[in-house]
Parts: C-alpha cells; sequence; structure tokens
C-alpha cells in the first residue's frame, strides 16, 4: 500500500512544525504537568498549537505525545491511559488539518533505561511502544516519528513497537546528538556511521537528528549522514541552548535571524525534511517555509 505523505515527500523540502511543550506553556501548561494530559483535559489548547504551525506553514504537525508512552506516562498516574491519549492526540490534529497536509505521531523516549544500565528489558520497552503506536495509528497519523531518543537500542525498541501495531505506517527515526572533540555522539555513545550502518537493515524510511545541536552544528551532522545514507534527511535543531534572560524568563541562545541563517547550508548537505525543537515556534516555522519555497 502507497503512503501519501511519502509521495508528497518525494522531489520537495518538506517542513516539520517547532517545539511543542513551550507552546503548550505559552498557552497555559503548568510547569510539571503532563503535557499529553491536555489531549483530554483542554484539547483546545493543543488544537490552537497545531493549527498556529499549520498557518506558519507546515507541511505536517507532530501530535503532542512525545511523552505518551505507557512507561512515560506512569510518572504520572496515567499508564492506563496511554492509548486514549495518544489516539485523541492525533484525533485532533485531524479536525483541524488543512487539506492537503499531514500528521506525524511523536513518540520521544521513555525517560528510562534498558538493562543492565536500567531496569527494564528490551520486550517491556517494545510493549510500551506498541501500546502508543497503536493509539497513534487508531487516530490515523500519517506517519511515526520516534524522535529525541539517546539510545540506539531503546529507538530499535521503539521501532519494533511501532511496526508491530501498524506495519504498514512509514516510521521515521531520529537521534540526538552532542557535538564532543572526538564527533557527533549520543549521551549513550553510539555514533552517526553506527547509527546509519544499523538503519540499513530496518524498515525505517527517514532518519536524521533532532534536539540539543544548534542549527550551525547540524549543517556539518547532516553532512556525515548523507556521506552514509541515501534516505532521507530529517533536521529539527534546538534554537541554541536554554539561559535565563535579565528578567529570569527561559529563552533560547539562537534568535529566529540566526537560527534561520543556516538552513539553506543544512538542506544544501542534504536534508529534506526540516523542522524545529526546543526553543523555536510559530514564527521560526514562518521564516524556514519563507527560505525554502525561495530555493525550492
Amino acid at each position: 500500500m502507497t503512503s501519501p505523505f511519502l509521495d508528497y515527500m518525494k522531489d520537495r523540502i518538506v517542513i516539520l512544525d517547532g517545539a511543542m511543550g513551550t507552546e503548550l506553556m505559552k498557552h497555559g501548561l503548568v510547569q510539571g504537568a503532563c503535557p499529553e494530559a491536555l489531549n483530554k483535559e483542554k484539547p483546545e489548547i493543543v488544537e490552537t498549537v497545531y493549527k498556529d504551525y499549520y498557518k506558519a506553514g507546515s507541511d505536517a504537525v507532530l501530535t503532542n505525545s512525545f511523552g505518551g508512552s505507557k512507561i512515560k506516562l506512569d510518572s504520572y498516574g496515567l499508564s492506563d491511559q496511554c492509548y486514549e491519549l495518544n489516539k485523541t492526540s492525533a484525533e485532533i490534529a485531524n479536525a483541524v488539518r488543512p487539506s492537503g497536509k499531514f500528521i506525524g505521531g511523536s513518540m520521544g523516549p521513555t525517560g528510562k533505561f534498558l538493562k543492565p544500565q536500567g531496569e527494564y528489558s528490551e520486550e517491556e520497552f517494545v510493549d510500551a511502544y506498541t501500546e502508543q503506536a497503536r493509539g497513534l495509528s487508531d487516530g490515523k497519523v500519517d506517519f511515526l516519528l520516534i524522535e529525541t531518543q539517546y539510545d540506539l537500542r531503546e529507538a530499535l525498541c521503539a521501532l519494533r513497537g511501532s511496526l508491530k501495531a501498524s506495519p504498514s505506517l512509514p516510521v521515521f527515526l531520529t537521534l540526538t546528538f552532542n557535538k564532543t572533540p572526538k564527533g557527533f555522539y549520543t549521551v549513550m555513545g553510539d555514533s552517526v556511521s553506527g547509527f546509519v550502518d544499523e538503519i540499513k537493515t530496518q524498515d525505517v524510511k527517514a532518519i536524521g537528528s533532532n534536539c540539543t545541536l544548534d542549527s550551525e552544528d547540524m549543517i556539518d551532522l547532516i553532512m556525515q549522514f548523507r556521506q552514509g545514507t541515501d534516505l532521507p534527511l530529517i533536521a529539527q535543531a534546538n534554537a541554541g541552548q536554554p539561559i535565563l534572560d535579565k528578567n529570569n524568563r527561559l529563552v533560547y541562545s539562537q534568535n529566529k535571524e540566526e537560527y534561520t541563517r543556516h538552513i539553506p547550508k543544512i538542506i544544501e548537505n542534504g536534508a529534506t525534511i526540516i523542522g524545529g525543537c526546543c526553543g523555536t515556534d510559530p514564527s521560526y516555522i514562518s521564516e524556514i517555509a519563507e527560505i525554502i519555497h525561495k530555493i525550492s
């Protein structure tokens, strides 16, 4: 079965959305509360964020389900609502998506570790992600994005769970890398080349990176990815690093102009799916969309 979103991706630069959590906070999410709970408690807030990103120029928005695995939700006492919260996050997006636009199911890390570093088995992780992916699939997302993964082993568990829940739904995968004197590595020591080599044997339709790095550092990281794979590449950089301004408010070190200045080079180096991560908002996406429309 063909995928409308995979067809849409051919021969074009695709624009994703920006940060979700900070946008939800702007509209009333209390710090420390569960973002996914808003899907049931205050769906109008989630709806507003989706609308804002579509209006800014996103071809696809990601669901409010980043922390929606059973394991992550258990920290809020909501593990029994995993399926419902994920399905609802997609249904809200479907209710407001413009014609010709798409929805990606966001699947972030559990926040826990696999044995021997942690207490969980691979099968427990697979089970947690399967339930999440099932909810997103039944909510009618167009693809799943396993994102912000810092452990390739966990990412592969998420992939197994996703394909188990919905074998026909395209799955994308991004790891988050740190820039070190020896190159780009995840917190768990995964390299770009190791990631790329592993994915060659997996049913993944696009790969890349999000979070941690700013847009300037993403330039070199995407180049390394492109040297090892022909898959579509995803780039969702942070707007720099979080800092406190003079009024003690959390802001990010890369403003919109500095952030978007590096987008053409990221594309030149091989990225074909562009969005933002922490610190970015609809104004960043609007500027990215303008840049892409000029160079496409």
